[in-house]
């Protein structure tokens, strides 16, 4: 047990994608972190089968995107509800999504989590939990004959769309109720004509066998106004005859690996954080999984929580750095969840929705429609509130190639050790001064552009700044302008706001 009676710092409900991106931003930041997870073992299924353009850039962030690439098929094109979207090489590093399957995800995210030394526990669902001004008591169903009990400083539900503890905290799950079930498998189609189908639209629904692996379809068909009890079992004799209603036959389907269901349902969590209780990922928000949103939405989650939830334990910011969580991705889940909606309806059978689908179709041609909706899919464009006015602040900053002492470099290379970077361009002794009281938890980096125009996704071109603040996850919290005068007072405000009170002496 760790200090003061703790059993870790963190203890994290939820083994998926986003507990273990958590876990490893925690760990990267000095925390204790217990991971604890109600299956008793992998389940092998695959499930999400991509990563977008800012989780590659996040994954990059941390040095460890090689070991994702290695796994996957880069694709050059994207989607909107089936309606094909371009992607521009100028935007990002990585502006491709990665075709890789969540297991394949969650082996990768679990090695390197045991190599930081993330503890991780099989078969321990909660069933319940209680908080003080001191932490939370968890309690874990392990099949023993009593309940075992966590006492951690923070519990953070990462436990899926019926999260446990989202329950037990009472939080509210508002939104919309489902309109159609999509049934989903891995099977062998030994008889489909084609290399690939696409969200081929039938009066009957719509269905998609896309090869994620050589001999292997995923399937999908989806029928409106269907909606099946919640826990109604999924079987592949479900699955063949639902493509049959809707293909017209089943085109030899055959060894199931892995079948199960969604819907267009759609909810988001009232509230991110309930005191020492926070949600993210599934358990935060659900919805139709149009372009493949949800795991990579979750990932972000975590990073976005992880650094502020470790500088709370480590008693280097406030507690009241955590309710910046909610503020800035709640918003995030509200549009996704809009979108996901608009791309479920654009989808449905019928000559209205031909009508609609033709017009959308037409207008995508233009480069500003499609630019809007491929940041809406991959989160480039993402900026959160800030008080500034220079136009990197709050957004995800470039990976703009710089020179440095030690040779060229990236931006993003800047941010391995999840640590923020005051990166100083314009060589000013005023901002090393500036930073010093910070110098534990701030890293200074003196470096040289490479170019004088940045590529900034949603804006455009924004000359090379002279210096900027990045914080742990990779967003700008304070830049100064190359030709303007240096706001000290502002800097400093932002290393207050976002990483504690400067050292004394």
């Amino acid at each position: 047990m760790g200090n003061s009676g703790m059993d870790a710092d963190v203890v994290i409900a939820g083994a998926g994608p986003t507990g273990l991106m958590l876990a490893c931003e925690l760990r990267l930041a000095g925390a204790d972190v217990l991971v604890v997870e109600r299956l008793a073992e992998r389940t092998g299924e695959s499930r999400a089968g991509g990563i977008h353009s800012r989780t590659l850039e996040v994954l990059d962030q941390r040095g460890v995107l090689d070991r994702f690439l290695a796994q996957g098929e880069l694709q050059p094109v994207g989607h909107f509800s089936g309606l094909y979207l371009d992607f521009d090489e100028s935007e990002s590093r990585h502006p491709y999504p990665l075709m890789i399957l969540q297991s394949a995800i969650e082996r990768l995210l679990e090695e390197w989590a045991t190599e930081l030394g993330v503890r991780i526990r099989w078969s321990s669902p909660v069933s319940g939990l209680s908080q003080d001004e001191t932490g939370v008591t968890a309690r874990l169903d392990t099949g023993e004959a009593a309940p075992e009990t966590l006492r951690a400083r923070y519990l953070v539900g990462c436990d899926g769309g019926r999260s446990a503890v989202r329950k037990l905290t009472g939080v509210d799950f508002p939104g919309t109720e489902p309109t159609m079930t999509a049934l989903i498998g891995d099977v062998e189609l030994p008889d489909l004509p084609e290399d690939y189908v696409w969200v081929r639209r039938r009066p009957a629904g719509d269905y998609s066998a896309i090869a994620f692996e050589p001999g292997w379809y995923r399937v999908i068909t989806s029928e409106y106004d269907r909606v099946p009890e919640r826990d109604e079992p999924v079987t592949f004799e479900q699955l063949r005859e639902s493509l049959i209603r809707v293909a017209g036959t089943d085109f030899g389907m055959r060894e199931p690996r892995w079948t199960s269901r969604f819907t267009d349902a759609a909810r988001q969590a009232a509230r991110y954080r309930a005191g020492r209780v926070l949600l993210a990922g599934d358990a935060a928000h659900i919805h139709f999984p149009a372009g493949g949103q949800g795991l990579n939405m979750g990932v972000q989650d975590a990073v976005n929580l992880g650094w502020k939830l470790a500088a709370v334990v480590r008693g280097q910011a406030p507690e009241s750095l955590l309710d910046s969580y909610h503020t800035e991705r709640h918003p995030v889940g509200e549009r996704v969840l809009q979108n996901t909606r608009a791309q479920s309806a654009l989808v449905r059978p019928g000559a209205q929705t031909d009508a609609l689908r033709e017009v959308f179709g037409s207008l995508m041609v233009f480069d500003d429609v499609n630019r809007y909706l491929r940041h809406m899919l991959n989160a480039l464009d993402i900026r959160y509130p800030v008080d500034g006015d220079h136009p990197l602040e709050g957004r995800r900053v470039p990976d703009a190639d710089l020179d440095t002492s030690g040779g060229p470099a990236f931006v993003h290379e800047l941010l391995h050790a999840a640590r923020p970077v005051l990166l100083d361009l314009g060589g000013s002794a005023e901002v090393a001064a500036a930073v010093k009281g910070w110098a534990d938890r701030v890293d200074l980096v003196e470096a040289r552009s490479a170019d004088d125009l940045w590529t900034v996704p949603a804006l455009g071109s924004v000359p090379a700044p002279a210096a900027l603040l990045i914080r742990p996850d990779g967003h700008v919290a304070w830049a100064a302008a190359a030709d303007g005068p240096l706001d000290l007072s502002a800097l400093r405000a932002a290393l207050t706001t976002w990483f504690g009170p400067a050292l004394r002496g």
